[in-house]
């Protein structure tokens, strides 16, 4: 069976401070409508190099994005490009390096941040390329793409514990009050989402340090949280609590759910 699925990456957003910070999705958890997994990001625990692996199962030292300055095409499939190509429409609302992987590259802000294309590997976009962009502001965007496209797949990205994280660090009551932001704004829409028959996931592409900073191998920079919300997932099985979910497997996992023949790999016992 086909489902629509929403991935939100929160950029930046390390599991423990997810984990700690997160009321409401953890109430969804203790109500067994949601499952938290802990993931381990690939190396390096860069933005660029992790959207490329989180949307291809590819992992950076072989995809060739291993560094946030490396401005091309992915030449890998993506979940994009996959679901174009099946027949699904595809939409995001997220930071303009997701545009020049997978739509155009470089991205010029007049001819792509606003994307209606249906040839484009993402048909419908609201693209950003400021690091303050208001979260507030980019889950209106998404919401707008969902409501008037109902894509089959739809990538939220917003930035600001990312930048915040930049700016104070990882123990800094400013970046754990990011976290609580999000959570906040994401409790306005998760309900409507699932209503309308969405599947949910919803991770990060890295954490951070106390260096106001990540890119390197420490456990607070790679160690990401990956929430999943909908019936097609196996929520009520505890002996799936602590199971280990590769970085390079949500691509395939959102595949599955999407129902696209596809080669990238993903673990069967996290869906129901």
């Amino acid at each position: 069976m086909s489902n629509k699925t929403i991935l939100v990456v929160l950029d930046g957003l390390n599991y423990q401070v997810a984990r700690d910070c997160m009321g409401y999705l953890t109430g969804l958890i203790e109500h067994q409508r949601a499952t938290l997994y802990k993931i381990q990001s690939e190396l390096p625990s860069m933005s660029r190099p992790l959207y490329e692996c989180l949307l291809t199962g590819v992992s950076p030292v072989n995809s060739g994005i291993v560094n946030n300055n490396i401005v091309r095409l992915s030449n890998q499939e993506s979940v994009f490009s996959l679901a174009t190509k099946q027949g699904k429409t595809t939409a995001a609302a997220a930071y303009h390096w997701v545009s020049e992987l997978y739509n155009i590259a470089p991205y010029h802000a007049v001819r792509d941040r606003f994307t209606h294309d249906k040839e484009l590997n993402i048909q419908h976009a609201c693209f950003y390329h400021w690091d303050h962009y208001p979260d507030e502001a980019l889950f209106l965007d998404a919401e707008y793409l969902r409501q008037t496209h109902q894509p089959d797949f739809l990538l939220i990205h917003p930035m600001n514990i990312d930048d915040i994280g930049h700016k104070f660090g990882l123990d800094s009551r400013q970046y754990r009050n990011s976290a609580r932001t999000v959570d906040i704004i994401l409790s306005n829409y998760i309900d409507t989402w699932v209503n309308d028959g969405y599947q949910i996931l919803i991770t990060s592409d890295h954490g951070m340090n106390n260096d106001l900073s990540h890119g390197g191998i420490l456990p607070e920079e790679r160690e990401v949280p990956l929430f999943v919300i909908g019936n097609s997932f196996s929520h009520q099985d505890p002996t799936l609590k602590d199971m280990k979910i590769k970085q390079t497997d949500i691509c395939g996992a959102v595949c599955q759910l999407l129902a696209l023949e596809h080669n990238k790999p993903y673990p069967q016992e996290l869906l129901a």
